[in-house]
C-alpha cells in the first residue's frame, strides 16, 4: 500500500497549504478485501474544506479502487471541527465537488439546458468585471430572458457577495446534481458557496479543472436563454479550459478607460480570435462618473474613448459604456444589485447596461450566429 500512502501524504490540506505528509495526518490505510479504508486526522479542517478535500482524495486514488470502495474517516481532538454547525433533521444533501491533479475538462460538449453562453472577460484584475456579469445577466432577465450566471473565478469569488447570497449552501438534486441557488429571478452557482469566505484557495492550475467541468457539466441548469460566465481576469488554465470545454457563443471584453488598463486588456481580447471564439463586442466600465444631483454632468476620471478606440482598432463592436453612480458602489457592497431595483430605472447606469442587453441579444440572435459560424469556419 506504498503508493496509495504516497498518494494520500501529496494531498494538500486546504487549510493550511501544507501536505497531508509534511503535517503527519495519515493514521491508517488498510484493503480489506478490495476496499481500500484510510482514516486520517482532520484538526483544524472544517467541514466545507472536509467535503472539497475528500473529493480530492477520491479523485486521485480511483484510477486504483472504484469510488464505491473507497471509504474515508476521521478523527479529530476538537469537536468543533466535526460537528460545525448543526443541520436540521432531514436536510437536504449539500452538494459535494470532486476535484484533483488528474481531472482535467472534458473534450468540447455542450451544456444542458443552456441555449446561449457568453464569457465576460478582462484582460486585468480591477476593471469591475464580476460587478458587470451580474448586473448584465439581471439585465438580460429583465428583457425576458431566462438567464443563468457562473462564476469561474475560483481564487476570487465574488457573485455571492454581489447577489447577496454569501451564506448561500448548494444542494444536490434527486439525480445527484447540483442545484445552482436562485437569486433576483437568476441562477447562479460560484465556488465561493463551498468554502468559507475568509479561506484562501491555495491550489495549482490543474486542481481548478474538476471544479469547473462539475460547475459546467454537473450543475442543473435547467432551461436557459443565456449563461453568463465570469471568467478571472487574464489569460491563463482558467479562461482556456472554459472556452474549450464548451461551445461558447461569443466573448465580452470589459476594460476601463485608462491606457495600463487597457494594454493588458488588448491581449486578452485578441487571444480569443486566436483560439476561435468570437469576440461580440466590448465594454467600457467605470467609462465617467455621473453625480446624483448633476446627472447631465459627466466627469471622465480615468480618460476618454479608450475602450472604443481598441474596438475599432480590433474590428469589433463597441457595445457601450458604464458609468459610475452612487448607487451602483452601494448596490455592491450591500448585495442588492443595481439592475434589481426598478427604482433605478431611467437613470444612467440603468439606461448602460439596458441599452446593452439589447444588443446582445441582437448580436446572438440564430441568423448572427449562422454569420459568426461562417467568419470563424465553424
Amino acid at each position: 500500500m506504498e503508493h496509495i500512502r504516497q498518494i494520500l501524504e501529496s494531498i494538500k490540506n486546504p487549510a493550511t497549504g501544507e501536505t497531508f505528509g509534511a503535517e503527519n495526518r495519515i493514521e491508517k490505510i488498510e484493503n480489506k478485501n478490495g476496499q481500500l479504508h484510510i482514516t486520517y486526522k482532520r484538526d483544524g479542517i472544517s467541514p466545507e474544506q472536509k467535503k472539497v478535500l475528500e473529493g480530492v482524495i477520491i479523485n486521485e486514488l480511483k484510477q486504483h479502487f472504484s469510488e464505491d470502495n473507497i471509504y474515508i474517516m476521521t478523527t479529530s481532538t476538537n469537536s468543533q471541527d466535526v460537528l460545525g454547525k448543526k443541520a436540521p433533521e432531514k436536510a437536504p444533501e449539500k452538494a459535494n465537488l470532486k476535484v484533483g491533479h488528474g481531472n482535467p475538462l472534458p473534450s468540447k460538449r455542450k451544456v444542458n439546458g443552456a441555449k446561449q453562453i457568453i464569457a465576460v472577460s478582462s484582460g486585468k484584475g480591477g476593471v469591475g468585471k464580476s460587478t458587470v456579469s451580474t448586473n448584465l445577466a439581471l439585465a438580460l432577465k429583465n428583457q425576458g430572458k431566462k438567464v443563468g450566471l457562473l462564476d469561474a473565478d475560483i481564487y476570487g469569488p465574488s457573485i455571492p457577495m454581489l447577489l447577496g447570497m454569501r451564506d448561500a449552501k448548494p444542494i444536490s438534486t434527486d439525480d445527484k446534481k447540483i442545484a445552482p441557488i436562485e437569486s433576483n429571478g437568476i441562477k447562479f452557482m460560484s465556488f465561493g458557496l463551498f468554502i468559507a469566505e475568509g479561506d484562501p484557495v491555495i491550489w495549482r492550475g490543474p486542481m481548478l479543472g474538476g471544479v469547473l467541468n462539475q460547475f459546467l457539466f454537473d450543475v442543473d441548469w435547467g432551461e436557459l436563454d443565456y449563461l453568463i460566465l465570469d471568467l478571472p481576469p487574464g489569460t491563463g488554465d482558467v479562461q482556456l479550459s472554459m472556452i474549450q470545454a464548451t461551445d461558447i457563443t461569443g466573448v465580452v471584453g470589459v476594460s476601463t478607460p485608462q491606457d495600463v488598463a487597457i494594454l493588458d486588456s488588448r491581449k486578452g481580447f485578441k487571444m480569443f480570435g486566436q483560439v476561435n471564439v468570437p469576440v461580440l463586442g466590448l465594454i467600457e466600465n467605470m467609462s465617467y462618473f455621473v453625480p446624483d444631483d448633476m446627472p447631465e454632468k459627466k466627469y471622465y476620471i480615468f480618460g476618454n474613448g479608450g475602450v472604443s478606440k481598441v474596438a475599432k482598432e480590433l474590428e469589433t463592436n463597441f457595445l457601450g459604456d458604464i458609468p459610475m453612480e452612487i448607487a451602483l458602489r452601494e448596490s455592491c457592497d450591500n448585495g442588492a444589485p443595481y439592475m434589481a431595483n426598478n427604482s433605478y430605472e431611467g437613470r444612467p447606469v440603468w439606461n448602460a447596461y439596458t441599452s446593452i442587453a439589447k444588443k446582445l441579444i441582437e448580436l446572438t440572435s440564430p441568423e448572427k450566429k449562422g454569420f459568426f459560424s461562417k467568419i470563424l469556419g465553424k
